[in-house]
């Protein structure tokens, strides 16, 4: 099994995203996916530096995807999406309809289709890989019954791939949470995302953390976890194990992963070893078929 590291789903600066590839390049990743998922209002990077995050990172052998917005709500974004999609170099991840169409009408048949769009179904599945898609990523709300159902229609030659680490992107609003939670308008939202390098912290009026705020998007309170289920994703033939990024320890936690796919280190030990990287908590519930927010460590396992 491959492991890829997603797109960064928050709003570092400039130099932290740098610092954050040129370390990543010496990780035992062998995919990482690169762009702006979330705003296009984000732009530390522009898209010459993207490519060039990407040849630095492809010489250091890692497989480089191009990841596209998730909501389009401006012509700008729809122009930034075209650059991305007639790139030209790298394959492209489409996580909006809109994408989907620039790359199936350009023919491009290696495009990957993202967590962030709508398959729940082997109809979808197959229409996706008839439009060009060479690998498709698992909606993290799907349990592992649904992702059998689904293995047993994919095509042949279509690969999967399953977020088994970070918090779970739920939702997607034309309205900026953080932007509100700060008393500010969407459009001078002075970019206060930037304070909140793990997203801002949503919770219940008894003190329990709920969800968590980055910017338009809605994301689990708590980090996904399925290191435990490693074995069960390769015996249902996921092909590729995101881990979505976070500000700190994603060295270690890559390696722990790393480890457990070898052989090297048990999935138990290594879903124990990496509640340390977790100080906001921890859920699998989805996999489960239970509340995404529950949590069932491998011993309770059913």
């Amino acid at each position: 099994m491959k492991l890829s590291l997603g797109p960064i789903l928050y709003y570092w600066e400039r130099e932290r995203v740098l610092d954050f590839y040129a370390q990543a390049a010496g990780w035992p990743v062998d995919i990482v996916y690169l762009g702006e998922v979330v705003c296009g209002k984000r732009r530390a990077l522009r898209f010459e530096d993207w490519l060039e995050v990407a040849d630095r990172l492809t010489r250091a052998g890692k497989e480089v995807v191009l990841s596209t917005l998730a909501l389009v709500e401006a012509e700008s974004e729809l122009g930034a999406m075209r650059r991305i999609a007639g790139n030209g170099r790298y394959a492209v991840e489409a996580n909006d309809a809109a994408a989907l169409n620039m790359l199936s009408a350009a023919g491009d048949a290696s495009f990957v289709a993202g967590g962030y769009l709508n398959i729940y179904n082997g109809e979808t599945l197959d229409l996706l890989h008839q439009l060009g898609a060479r690998r498709w990523v698992l909606p993290v709300e799907q349990s592992r019954e649904m992702l059998a159902a689904l293995q047993a229609r994919r095509a042949p030659g279509l690969e999967t791939e399953v977020l088994v680490f970070g918090r779970l992107p739920l939702a997607l609003s034309a309205r900026c949470f953080t932007a509100r939670a700060h008393r500010l308008p969407k459009d001078e939202c002075e970019f206060r995302c930037q304070d909140y390098p793990d997203g801002l912290t949503l919770a219940t009026r008894e003190g329990n953390r709920f969800l968590t705020l980055n910017g338009i998007q809605t994301q689990s309170g708590s980090s996904c976890n399925l290191a435990g289920a490693l074995p069960e994703l390769a015996e249902l033939g996921v092909e590729i194990a995101r881990l979505s990024p976070q500000s700190q320890g994603m060295d270690e936690i890559v390696r722990r992963f790393r480890a457990t796919v070898d052989g090297d280190l048990t999935p138990a030990a290594a879903e124990s070893q990496l509640l340390a990287y977790l100080p906001d908590g921890v859920c699998n519930g989805y996999w489960h078929g239970e509340p995404g927010m529950a949590w069932q460590p491998l011993a309770c396992a059913d």
